[in-house]
């Protein structure tokens, strides 16, 4: 299967110049002193929309010959977001088949970039149907080679500002954002570690490690990082995956909570739990950095709903 190249993720790059916020490596002096080591953080949480989203959104329609009619996608947040704005970024009308339980921030968020809204169980089935009935491209949340290139313009940008990063860590949902940014990092620096964190009760990375197959999840992901619970794996991810990535580790609940206070409180950036499993693995030993190697935790979103901040937990 064809994964992506450099010349993908940097023709992405070029193609996302002035489309999206270039975020910056933030040197993290607190957690670079409790751990030992460098610590520095990618905050998407600056993005465009909150999250890392609109990178592969805004690829995946600017690299088409002509842009489509309109798009119809499925998502239980950050991309549908992403989707929507970009949209109205563009003049297309945007289609976002929703579970019902998404979060009440995040459907707002779409709402206000004026994307249509389907709540339903069934996403993909719902999102194929609407495709069909108005002429409308359907567009991958994650398991789609232009939207792993334009995640992949995080890695460059991340690579770019530091040399030799010893150990990017990502969160992971349907393998996206890991897939781009070890395809950009390995192009430049392959000695340099990228590992995935996911959810022990969202882990659908995982699974499809397990089983060689981008297969359902037998029970539905549930996790205070709801941004990566993600039904299923990619087959484009799957193999990106099982080529870049060093490892892919879970982490309990308990320790997402406790690693999102810190994390906030050390950076003093408002990020959502999906963007605090970097430092969960990194509390529990899941992800050892080598002795004095730069530590990368990717912050892959800010949205969080108000009334969320209860889960907290604080000291």
């Amino acid at each position: 299967m064809d994964l992506v190249s450099g010349d993908d993720i940097a023709a992405a790059t070029a193609r996302l110049d002035g489309r999206i916020v270039r975020t910056p490596l933030l040197p993290c002096p607190r957690l670079s002193e409790s751990l030992g080591v460098p610590v520095l953080l990618k905050p998407e949480n600056l993005q465009h929309t909150g999250s890392f989203k609109v990178r592969g959104v805004f690829n995946a329609l600017l690299a088409r010959d002509e842009l489509p009619l309109g798009v119809a996608t499925f998502s239980a947040g950050n991309h549908a977001a992403a989707t929507a704005y970009a949209g109205s970024v563009l003049g297309l009308p945007v289609v976002v088949c929703m579970p019902p339980h998404a979060v009440v921030t995040k459907v707002e968020a779409v709402r206000r970039c004026g994307g249509e809204i389907i709540f339903t169980e069934d996403l993909l089935g719902a999102c194929r149907q609407v495709a069909g009935e108005r002429g409308f491209t359907i567009l991958h949340p994650f398991d789609d080679l232009d939207v792993i290139a334009g995640q992949g313009s995080v890695g460059a940008e991340i690579v770019h500002d530091l040399t030799d990063p010893d150990l990017v860590i990502v969160p992971v949902g349907g393998g996206g954002l890991i897939s781009g940014i070890a395809a950009a990092t390995k192009a430049v620096w392959p000695k340099g570690r990228v590992v995935g964190v996911e959810p022990a009760t969202a882990n659908a990375m995982s699974y499809a490690l397990r089983t060689g197959s981008p297969t359902g999840m037998p029970h539905r992901p549930v996790s205070l990082a709801d941004g990566l619970a993600a039904p299923f794996a990619g087959e484009h991810t799957l193999a990106h995956v099982q080529a870049l990535v060093d490892e892919v580790v879970e982490v309990p609940e308990d320790a997402i909570r406790q690693a999102w206070w810190e994390l906030m409180d050390v950076s003093k950036l408002l990020i959502e739990p999906s963007a605090a499993v970097g430092l969960a693995a990194l509390r529990l030993g899941l992800a050892l950095p080598r002795p004095g190697g730069k530590v990368v935790l990717v912050l892959s979103g800010g949205n969080v709903a108000p009334a969320g901040l209860a889960d907290l937990d604080r000291p």
